[in-house]
């Protein structure tokens, strides 16, 4: 397990060896390659939002000029923060445009 820093949420999130497993074969244009834009991402984010499908779920988003002609890295992390203030990825991809979701922060 790897745990990147996220200053957002000031706590560690985790990348467990199955989601790790997850990512790179769902989505392989991020991973292996692009991990570290994935620790970026949630170091610091552009963009914070809520996911509109789990609740207790954020996708933290970076746009990366340099990545595929223009990407943004979004990484979807889940918090368990009533019980024990855990919060680790669930799954991170590429992509062009961001989906719709409730803004919860914003780089200014």
């Amino acid at each position: 397990m790897i745990r990147f820093p996220c200053p957002y949420l000031n706590a560690p999130v985790e990348l467990t060896a199955e989601r790790e497993r997850h990512i790179a074969e769902r989505h392989p244009d991020l991973l292996p390659e692009h991990r570290d834009q994935l620790a970026e991402t949630l170091a610091a984010p552009d963009l914070v939002r809520r996911s509109a499908r789990f609740g207790n779920a954020r996708l933290f988003s970076r746009w990366y000029t340099d990545l595929k002609r223009g990407k943004h890295v979004v990484v979807v992390v889940v918090s368990e923060a009533k019980t024990s203030n855990r919060h680790w990825v669930i799954t991170a991809y590429l992509t062009k445009t961001l989906a719709k979701g409730e803004v919860e922060w914003k780089r200014n």
